[in-house]
């Protein structure tokens, strides 16, 4: 069983950034696609970035650019650094892992508050 705990969410500005962290514990980090989603108010929960197993990364359309996926299996963490964030960027953001991408062995986070506002 894989825990997933998401820290460093929080109020930011408009044009600010934010670093967010997910910490992995319980199965061989190595193994997991690791991804970001985050969830609107009234809206579906979508795919934000993810990171392979091979370090290959992808992203939403809507951060591409803005935001930074990456992973460090030494330390079991993956890294979301969000910049140049929206008002629109706000959601609640969830850690994903996905045992070797099947899609068959998912886990996810807490979830944690990012709020875009001035």
């Amino acid at each position: 069983q894989v825990q997933l705990v998401e820290s460093g969410g929080g109020l930011v500005q408009p044009g600010g950034s934010l670093q967010l962290s997910c910490a992995a514990s319980g199965g061989i980090f190595s193994r997991y696609t690791m991804a970001w989603y985050r969830q609107a108010p009234g809206k579906q929960r979508e795919k934000v970035a993810a990171v392979t197993i091979g370090s290959t990364t992808n992203y939403a359309d809507s951060v591409k650019g803005r935001f930074t996926i990456s992973r460090d299996n030494a330390k079991n963490t993956v890294v979301l650094q969000m910049s140049s964030l929206k008002p629109e960027d706000t959601a609640v953001y969830y850690c994903y892992a996905d045992l070797f991408g099947m899609k068959s062995n998912v886990y996810w986070g807490q979830g944690t508050q990012v709020t875009v506002s001035s």
